[in-house]
């Protein structure tokens, strides 16, 4: 018990309690904020991951387009429901 009262009325300790409780709960970049920048890093990882697939799927879609004129129509066609003059479009839409 006289250990444990000791170690309370040593300033070095005192101050080093002090300094570690205002770092974790007081200070600007406290736990909670930690954690709270940890997720949003997390989730712009997500987000850049997303981005970067879709970056390789549409390049690959503009080399296919660039390099093939049948695909462009195609595309053309489906998207854009582009026709020629003497076609006529039906566009058939399925009901749930």
């Amino acid at each position: 018990m006289k250990r444990l009262i000791d170690l309370f009325k040593n300033k070095y300790f005192l101050v080093t309690v002090a300094f570690v409780v205002w770092m974790v709960f007081f200070d600007k970049n406290d736990l909670l904020s930690q954690y709270q920048y940890h997720q949003e890093v997390s989730k712009l990882k997500q987000e850049r991951d997303f981005y970067k697939d879709q970056t390789v799927k549409v390049s690959k879609d503009l080399d296919e387009l660039t390099s093939d004129p049948k695909k462009l129509e195609k595309f053309a066609r489906e998207k854009y429901l582009m026709r020629k003059d003497n076609e006529d479009v039906f566009v058939i839409v399925k009901e749930k």
